[in-house]
């Protein structure tokens, strides 16, 4: 199985399924990646991205949900602690600390929460974080899902930075981390490799920096 950072927080999943995570790269460069599924972490415009424009099988809280059916999207719905499997896909969604606007809709609609995912496919398992800041009960997303992968925010500003998610990244103990959500623009412009070398020199867990369109096997 494969994963592949495409940019900002959108990464794909490719195993037996092709699913597509919170389709925005940033740039006005379009998502030319067709999955199978899409999931969306919550309402930003810079995570729903071209879900519309995709029109895939959609995964997101049940209020985006809602909102996508309306555009003929065909969307499931679900919220956070629910688990649904979708065409053979296990997804659970996670707690975020962040706000929820559901930007693509209009100003002040309910997006309902921001969120992420603990998604199994093929015997393993992904967490992606979504937008959030560091929350001590990560630690019990670690213990519960076990990820073998986790993807985590370190651009700073909008999400936690590099020092929260060092933390971030012992309290979910996945061997891989992926940073997502940095260098999009210069409000969230960090060096990812000082990230890398402090987590190696302390932990055993392993960090991936890839650029965009880079993959890591799983």
């Amino acid at each position: 199985m494969q994963l592949t950072w495409l940019g900002h927080s959108c990464v794909l999943i490719t195993g037996s399924s092709r699913v597509l995570v919170d389709p925005f790269i940033g740039d006005g460069v379009p998502v030319r990646e067709v999955p199978d599924i899409v999931a969306v972490t919550h309402g930003h415009a810079d995570h729903v991205g071209e879900t519309l424009h995709l029109a895939k099988k959609t995964v997101a809280i049940n209020e985006i949900a809602k909102y996508l059916k309306k555009q003929g999207i065909p969307a499931e719905g679900m919220n956070i602690g629910g688990t649904i499997d979708v065409d053979g896909v296990r997804f659970t969604m996670t707690p975020a600390v962040h706000s929820a606007w559901l930007e693509p809709a209009a100003p002040g609609y309910c997006g309902g929460a921001a969120a992420g995912y603990v998604i199994t496919m093929d015997g393993k398992r992904i967490y992606h974080a979504g937008d959030t800041a560091l929350f001590s009960d990560m630690k019990l997303i670690g213990q519960l899902y076990k990820p073998d992968v986790a993807c985590l925010p370190i651009g700073g500003r909008f999400t936690m930075g590099p020092d929260e998610a060092m933390m971030a990244a012992q309290f979910v103990g996945a061997p891989l981390v992926i940073p997502i959500h940095y260098n999009t623009w210069p409000a969230i412009a960090v060096d990812p490799s000082s990230f890398r070398r402090a987590i190696e020199r302390t932990t055993d867990i392993k960090v991936a920096v890839l650029s965009p369109g880079e993959s890591v096997e799983m």
